[in-house]
């Protein structure tokens, strides 16, 4: 029996420039996924995946043809996992040798709803099993930065840069002295990172030299920063530089423009959580406007 296990992740500074190389803070959560092997006789891989509450939302069986994997159910989900073997099987031919198999489960600590990272979990997770570099496999497979497998495999708040596609990974002391007054919102639906990335190639980035040194300074300043007031200030900031760059609106402008604080999207805009920066506790607001997960920042990052 072998079991693995990857923390879930937040980015708070430095969506969609990140994979340009700005610098950006993220945050491993305290919920994650874990990844449990277990050795069969049979050559095939009996797959079962486990949500929150302990039900089983994804189950197939693949089957070893030589090199090649079938599925018994032709979904969406087989066909991603199928790819991730395969890619897998590119960094390290041997794994998954022929006459080898396994009953593999997973289970989820967040809803997979939350945009937490069902994805980089899973990839970092079966990385660790096969003994390969999760950032290559997330190449071979989803894309993306790579802060999320960063924070997967960190127990701190980290730095994450890109530098010419070379993760640049810096554990930093981030505790804020008014965590009470930051809380986390999930906007009900879970945003596609991959939909997320490709709006933000296709935007004109004829300033983005300045908005990387824009954001980089920013984040800096929102590591160290002790002053709630100033922090807010920095939200803002961040909020307004990226909704230039970006053409879209702010989360603020969108849905909560009577919202008496600071709000900030994490990773793509449009889902999955946001921060907000309140005075007071801000949860019989947001549930008032429908949104019924509010977490507190001591209760969410790791």
């Amino acid at each position: 029996m072998q079991n693995f296990y990857s923390n879930g992740k937040l980015l708070i500074t430095g969506e969609y420039v990140v994979l340009d190389g700005a610098i950006s803070l993220a945050v491993p959560t305290k919920f994650g996924q874990s990844l449990k092997i277990e050795s069969i006789p049979e050559s095939i891989l009996h797959w079962k995946s486990i949500d929150e509450n302990g039900n089983i939302w994804f189950e197939n069986q693949f089957e070893w043809h030589g090199e090649i994997l079938k599925q018994a159910q032709n979904d969406d989900i087989s066909k991603r996992l199928l790819q991730i073997f395969k890619a897998v099987k590119k960094i390290n031919p041997s794994f998954l040798n022929a006459g080898e198999g396994y009953n593999i489960s997973t289970v989820l600590d967040f809803p997979k709803n939350w945009g937490l990272g069902t994805s980089s979990t899973l990839i970092n997770n079966i990385a660790q099993w096969a003994n390969i570099d999760a950032f290559k496999l997330l190449e071979e497979t989803f894309k993306g930065s790579g802060y999320d497998i960063a924070c997967s495999q960190n127990n701190t708040p980290i730095t994450y840069k890109l530098d010419y596609k070379t993760p640049i990974i810096n554990q930093v002391s981030f505790k804020p002295s008014f965590e009470e007054h930051l809380y986390f919102i999930h906007l009900n639906k879970k945003q596609n990172s991959r939909e997320g990335i490709a709006h933000y190639r296709a935007q004109d980035k004829v300033n983005i030299n300045e908005t990387i040194k824009e954001v980089n300074n920013i984040t800096l300043k929102m590591i160290t920063c002790d002053s709630f007031e100033e922090f807010k200030r920095l939200m803002n900031q961040h909020e307004n530089i990226i909704s230039d760059f970006t053409n879209q609106k702010t989360v603020k402008e969108l849905l909560f423009n009577d919202f008496d604080g600071s709000l900030k999207s994490l990773g793509a805009w449009g889902g999955d959580f946001v921060l907000a920066a309140s005075d007071q506790n801000p949860t019989i607001y947001f549930k008032s406007k429908g949104y019924e997960t509010i977490i507190s920042y001591a209760d969410m990052i790791l």
